[in-house]
């Protein structure tokens, strides 16, 4: 049997990757996370500059990868991780735009439920759902946590959108659910794992508000989400 050299997109070998994975979008925060949160945290993939470590959190070790931006990007990266490296749980956490003006910037939201019209899931494995959902049992040891730490989240379905600029609107055409933001991943994400039988999570920081316009800077975007990333976590060391 020839031995396993990595993918065309990630160069780590067996065993490099814990059964846990976080992933933010951009490289910076995973290396951003990796470097302020880890120890002996190890690079296993430059492969595109999508990088990858893999270090050790409260004695559990734990891997942060990026996934890039999109339903496609984190389709390849996330299917990648599930299928080739025995990757169990993957969490991304990332940014999303709120629809509601209630839910301001830095605001922390626990997707329920990601609604998209993507057709991704079809082409990829014929699910026909508009919606896709994440693990229970993930959500639960999440929304536990951020209690546990104090961190006040919102919960319920959000639009993973294929477009970041975009003339949609909410009030001109209304969705068939109560969005409560936009990203652009998860649906990919929880695709892969229903298909592929493993568990996903996502969890975001609002980075933006599409009812007032507001929004964070990109390096706030980089660095700033740390509620997030903490519940994130010490959420992981737990699964």
């Amino acid at each position: 049997m020839a031995e396993f050299k990595g993918t065309a997109h990630n160069h780590a070998k067996l065993g490099d990757i814990a059964k846990t994975v976080l992933m933010p979008g951009d490289p910076l925060r995973a290396k951003f996370v990796a470097e302020t949160f880890l120890e002996d945290a190890k690079c296993f993939n430059t492969v595109r500059g999508m990088l990858g470590f893999t270090g050790k959190y409260k004695g559990k070790e734990i891997s942060i990868m990026a996934h890039g931006m999109g339903i496609p990007s984190i389709g390849i990266y996330s299917y990648e991780l599930y299928k080739f490296y025995g990757v169990e749980n993957i969490i991304r956490f990332g940014t999303a735009g709120s629809f509601k003006s209630e839910i301001d910037l830095f605001d922390i939201v626990l997707v329920e439920h990601a609604y998209s019209k993507s057709t991704y899931a079809r082409e990829a494995f014929g699910f026909t759902e508009d919606v896709m959902d994440p693990s229970a049992e993930l959500n639960e040891i999440l929304a536990a946590t951020a209690e546990k730490l104090g961190k006040k989240i919102w919960k319920g379905y959000v639009h993973s959108s294929d477009n970041f600029y975009s003339d949609f609107s909410i009030e001109r055409e209304p969705a068939p659910y109560d969005l409560l933001c936009a990203e652009m991943e998860s649906f990919g994400l929880f695709a892969n794992a229903r298909h592929l039988g493993k568990k996903a999570a996502c969890i975001l920081t609002i980075s933006d508000s599409i009812v007032d316009h507001k929004e964070t800077t990109p390096e706030q975007r980089q660095t700033g989400f740390t509620e997030m990333m903490e519940v994130a976590l010490n959420a992981a060391i737990e699964m």
